[in-house]
């Protein structure tokens, strides 16, 4: 597939070196522009693009920016992407360590909802509480006793099969974490944030989830 990765940090870094490991044609961009994107490119034959540029005929686009730095991605970067592209938001609220005060999510509004309402385009949330360094070292074949499973919420069902299929070939299970309404059981302080146990094991977590954040993850 054509994806789009917006943002190079260790999430969206690691992503880039699987999927182009696995195959896929792969545009990358981060806020500071493509020259500063040489070495990951020449490491993994990732094409360094402007933000605007990432998701033109992308099938899937992966946005990997702090929160805060949502509102600031460029009007219609989504707009030359493929027809029913995928997006995934990889994004978790940190007032206290990074994102500053967001009201809407404050008073309780889903973090991926609120990035929905940034960008004006439906997301998959996936990826957010998981370690960088496990998309590299945690793949296993399917089937696997030990393979790792990963929430995933969204209410495009045909973008979310896309995403979980790709999330399978990354060597990974998932769990349905149903609509993005829902997605609160899979944010920062909650039961399966950072949890690399199986596919039992996380349908438990995002069960035992409270909506009532924790003073830790609160402004």
């Amino acid at each position: 597939m054509k994806i789009g990765i917006i943002g190079a940090g260790n999430i969206g870094g690691n992503l880039t070196r699987r999927l182009t490991a696995l195959g896929h044609d792969v545009s990358v961009a981060n806020s500071r522009g493509p020259h500063t994107l040489a070495a990951l490119a020449e490491e993994t034959g990732a094409t360094p693009v402007r933000v605007e540029e990432a998701a033109r005929g992308a099938q899937v686009v992966v946005v990997t920016v702090p929160l805060k730095s949502v509102p600031a991605l460029p009007a219609g970067f989504l707009d030359g992407a493929a027809e029913n592209v995928a997006v995934i938001d990889t994004g978790n609220y940190y007032p206290q360590q990074r994102d500053g005060r967001i009201a809407e999510i404050e008073e309780g509004l889903p973090e991926s909802r609120w990035t929905e309402r940034q960008i004006g385009h439906p997301v998959i949330k996936a990826f957010n509480g998981t370690y960088a360094d496990d998309i590299l070292d945690k793949p296993r074949p399917k089937g696997a006793p030990d393979r790792v499973a990963l929430p995933v919420s969204g209410d495009d069902e045909a973008a979310k099969k896309v995403v979980r299929e790709l999330l399978d070939e990354l060597g990974f299970d998932t769990v349905d974490n149903g609509g993005q309404d829902n997605s609160w059981r899979q944010q920062p302080g909650t039961p399966v944030y950072g949890n690399r146990g199986g596919v039992a094991e996380i349908r438990k977590a995002l069960e035992a989830a409270s909506p009532e954040r924790t003073a830790e993850w609160r402004a």
